[in-house]
């Protein structure tokens, strides 16, 4: 049903929304990171990033340098960064702070009262006054997030102070925290390595120019370079043949020197990157992908440089190739979670509304299907949440096994369901929505327990006057809410009868077409919503229900076809007309047609 704002929902939405726009900061953090090539600008970048999206007026990084850690970038005021930049603490120092320090999580929070090693540099606010108010943010207290390698080993120390709202951070705001010092420990990582490599390439470069008759040198150096690097010839003779590969590349690909040499680069690349390699004296900086002789693909940073002889012609072309598989899969798992549910795996509201902008303005037939599980406060009540979020999962599982994989299956919120239909008819998607409801009517089982489950859907459709996202949403929004009080009010139980809305245009009330029953029949789950309406048959006049509750009268919305399933009164068990008790100016269910004035929106 249609919940009105209320101040619980709006802390809620903008919770889900403060995470929407950290996530989609992080993911845009990460792609700066990944191409960054200087350290000291990819730090203060962090710091500023810290400071600008996670309400902080202070970060700090210090990295780890011989055996003391050294602040390397600061964020905040002018004072504060008077007071921090080119300072340094002995590495034992800080270890110790890490170690006394209070854990939350992988951050490390430093009580105000708490000694903190001299040695460790800090800046205290000039008012350092205790704050009286409970979970207040006092000038003494410090977080700390240490940043470790991969391999484990200590890379520097992410700091914050003075959060925006004067308040301890919470487990949002920590959760966030954590994830940028993630970040920072990889770029960090990433940015000295890459400073090495090219420190490598530059000098091999100059010895390579300077020492032509010194082959053996550049041999060993090339060689020895931690990363994949081969020499391309650029001769008239053999342009294009690989002359040299290192032994990293060897290994980062699983074939042999002469293997390598033999193939060339095109043919150990991905075929939709191979057209990077069609210019053999075109220099190339950026990822690609190459295949491994098992057939997995690995992400490679490639940064190519031409090497001249004596005579300034254009001699061979030294790649270096690293292995950056890692922060791709990375990238893509941040990409994931800023579009996705966590628990069901659906895409979120934010994933559901961009796919349903592009296929309206692509000027598709779009269809709606809005679901709500009914009663599913009164699973958690009696149950459990676990048993309520197996349910959730279970739901969501039904629902994308009778869709296309081009439809959209979206959670949009604690117990609602969003389908988006592309190229498909309000009929079929009112066969698709039969289809659906019968199958989750399946009980759920949990170990011993089963638990019975029904759904309400409403139905809205891009081919019945809807033609933007929000009205679309709001028509099969409005449709589901009325469905709802017909399970409660309108003679209707659920679970065991579930009912679908499907829209027929805008009548005055008491001049619809009518309400029609449809038993629901048993079938096989189809891939796509593809079979034909049913035909409704001539509907009876069912007992009038009890009134609902004035604040809970059905806001306007459209036809509802009410799915087998038993009526609390008594009557024949043919198709049926469900007709709750009709308010003011409504005479039956079917008068309770969608109106531009109910002023009905998105539950959000």
């Amino acid at each position: 049903m249609i919940e009105r704002p209320h101040g619980g929902a709006v802390d809620e939405e903008h919770g889900l929304r403060q995470r929407l726009d950290a996530f989609r900061m992080l993911h845009r953090v990460s792609r700066e990171l990944s191409s960054a090539r200087d350290l000291s600008a990819t730090l203060q970048f962090l710091v500023d990033s810290v400071v600008s999206s996670l309400g902080f007026g202070v970060a700090a990084i210090n990295v780890v340098h011989d055996d003391c850690l050294r602040v390397a970038a600061v964020a905040g005021p002018p004072d504060v960064r008077a007071a921090l930049e080119g300072q340094s603490g002995p590495r034992d120092a800080w270890e110790s702070l890490l170690a006394t320090a209070v854990p939350w999580g992988t951050l490390r929070f430093v009580p105000h009262g708490v000694e903190v090693p001299s040695e460790v540099p800090v800046w205290v606010s000039d008012d350092a006054r205790a704050v009286e108010m409970p979970g207040a943010w006092h000038p003494e207290d410090a977080l700390v997030a240490p940043l470790y390698a991969p391999d484990g080993e200590l890379v520097g120390v992410l700091s914050v102070d003075l959060p925006i709202d004067g308040r301890v951070p919470g487990e949002l705001q920590r959760e966030l925290l954590e994830m940028f010092a993630a970040q920072a420990a990889v770029a960090v990582d990433n940015a000295r390595l890459h400073s090495e490599v090219l420190s490598t390439m530059e000098r091999l470069e100059q010895e390579h120019r300077a020492l032509q008759a010194s082959e053996e040198s550049f041999r060993q150096v090339f060689e020895s370079a931690p990363s994949g690097m081969a020499v391309v010839s650029l001769a008239a003779a053999d342009e294009g043949a690989l002359r040299r590969v290192n032994a990293a590349l060897c290994h980062m690909l699983d074939y042999s020197d002469q293997e390598l040499r033999r193939l060339g680069l095109p043919e150990v690349t991905h075929p939709k990157d191979r057209h990077l390699w069609s210019n053999p004296r075109r220099t190339y900086r950026g990822d690609l992908r190459m295949v491994r002789r098992d057939g997995r693909v690995v992400w490679v940073s490639t940064n190519c440089s031409v090497v001249v002889d004596a005579t300034g012609v254009p001699d061979f072309k030294l790649v270096h190739l690293e292995d950056v598989s890692e922060r791709h899969d990375r990238e893509e798992q941040l990409a994931h979670l800023a579009a996705h549910d966590p628990l069901t795996g659906l895409s979120n509201r934010a994933e559901l509304r961009s796919r349903l902008h592009q296929l309206v303005a692509e000027r598709r037939d779009v269809c709606v299907l809005f679901c709500d599980i009914d009663r599913f406060k009164h699973i958690n009540d009696q149950h459990g949440h676990e048993v309520g979020d197996v349910v959730l999962v279970e739901v969501a599982r039904r629902l994308r096994a009778h869709v296309r994989k081009h439809d959209v299956v979206a959670r949009v919120g604690g117990d609602e369901f969003v389908l988006a239909l592309r190229d498909t008819t309000e009929e079929d998607a009112a066969v698709l929505a039969r289809r659906l409801a019968a199958d989750v009517r399946r009980p759920v089982r949990f170990g011993q327990r089963e638990v019975q489950v029904a759904v309400s859907i409403g139905l809205g459709a891009s081919t019945a006057g809807a033609d933007s996202v929000d009205e679309l949403l709001r028509t099969a929004d409005q449709a589901m809410y009325r469905v709802k009080l017909l399970h409660t009010y309108g003679g209707v139980d659920a679970p065991g009868t579930d009912s679908i809305h499907v829209p027929d245009g805008d009548h005055p009330a008491g001049h619809g077409p009518g309400s029609v029953g449809v038993r629901d029949h048993d079938g096989a789950a189809s891939p796509a919503p593809a079979a034909p309406a049913e035909t409704a048959a001539p509907a009876a006049q069912a007992p009038a229900a009890p009134q609902a509750p004035a604040a809970q009268q059905a806001p306007a919305a459209g036809k509802v076809v009410a799915l087998d399933g038993a009526f609390p009164r008594g009557g024949a068990s043919g198709p049926r007309t469900v007709t709750p008790a009709a308010g003011p100016g409504m005479s039956t269910v079917d008068d309770l047609r969608p109106r531009p004035s109910a002023g009905a929106s998105l539950r959000q």
